[in-house]
């Protein structure tokens, strides 16, 4: 039988189903990957003389080791294990096992997610393309992206800034983080600048007559530029950038921030006040980051990588 042949007319599987579509209303598509995984699962079974609904956990514990030995995604590795779950789990509801040998595997370690970040030329190509839009929207984006780029707000913060806390000339902002926690961070001169710039046509947001507390007002019903708008002012910008639209976004630029402070040797302390982390080990990602960009720098780069080697290689026959 091939490696990913289906197991169809399996009883105990097709009956699983059935209970998921008729007592779940679970949706087809859930029921078409219940299919999938629990085939793949049956298909390894099988061609060790074994069968799904009787496995016993060594068996199931050596499928899930081969899942890893293929190198499938820890995700999807932790998915086809709920699929067995839930499997044994009808089993035992229906009298059909006293016992489920699913019970005693180890999830994989999924890891935490690396953020998704731009590198410095790329963050510079978003901002010059700010710069070349023109009138009151190019400079309140402007002001925007050089804030986040600046201060690591979190869009919500920088959407709700009062007008108040930018006015006074000062080399600090307040901001109002979570939970109502007050921190200061650092403006650099590119952002007072394109503040300044910004300031000058802000009245452009407002109605004839109107006053609004937020640094950025919109005529809507928040009062201020949404974190949707502004999210999707920055996708267009990015792809007027070259960026792909699912690689940037406002917390992709407070990535940008922390990870390019780190580069240039801020400490971890700093930027954890900086980001308004009330633990530091949330920080701590960003040195993870720092890793996995600089495993692929020497793995791409360094001469004796073996991404280079068949480069690098002396041709057979060539001795010293």
């Amino acid at each position: 039988m091939p490696a990913n042949a289906p197991s169809r007319g399996h009883p105990a599987l097709d009956e699983f189903l059935e209970m998921m579509t008729a007592e779940r209303n679970a949706a087809a598509n859930t029921v078409a990957a219940y299919r999938r995984d629990l085939d793949d699962a049956q298909g390894y079974l099988q061609r060790r003389r074994q069968d799904l609904a009787t496995a016993d956990t060594a068996s199931l514990r050596a499928y899930l080791g081969s899942l890893a030995a293929a190198d499938l995604a820890p995700r999807t590795q932790a998915r086809r294990l709920s699929a067995l779950r839930q499997f044994y789990r009808f089993l035992v509801d229906e009298g059909r096992r006293n016992d489920d040998p699913s019970s005693a595997l180890d999830a994989p370690k999924l890891g935490r997610p690396l953020p998704k970040l731009l590198s410095e030329p790329e963050m510079l190509a978003v901002i010059d393309g700010c710069r070349r839009l023109e009138g009151a929207e190019g400079a309140r984006l402007l002001a925007m992206v050089e804030l986040l780029y600046a201060t690591g707000l979190r869009v919500s913060e920088l959407v709700r800034l009062p007008l108040a806390a930018v006015l006074r000339d000062q080399p600090f902002l307040t901001v109002a983080g979570k939970g109502g926690k007050e921190r200061l961070v650092p403006l650099n001169p590119p952002a007072k600048a394109a503040l300044g710039l910004y300031l000058a046509a802000r009245e452009t947001f407002l109605a004839e007559g109107e006053t609004s507390p937020f640094l950025f007002p919109s005529r809507g019903q928040a009062g201020h530029l949404t974190r949707q708008r502004f999210g999707q002012l920055l996708k267009e910008i990015g792809i007027a950038a070259g960026l792909a639209p699912a690689r940037i976004s406002p917390h992709v630029l407070r990535h940008a921030f922390a990870t390019h402070l780190l580069d240039h040797g801020a400490d971890l302390r700093s930027l954890q006040k900086m980001l308004g982390h009330a633990d530091i080990a949330t920080t701590q990602i960003y040195t993870h980051v720092q890793q996995e960009r600089l495993k692929g720098l020497v793995e791409t780069h360094h001469p004796l990588s073996r991404s280079r080697q068949g480069a690098t290689s002396r041709p057979a026959g060539n001795k010293k």
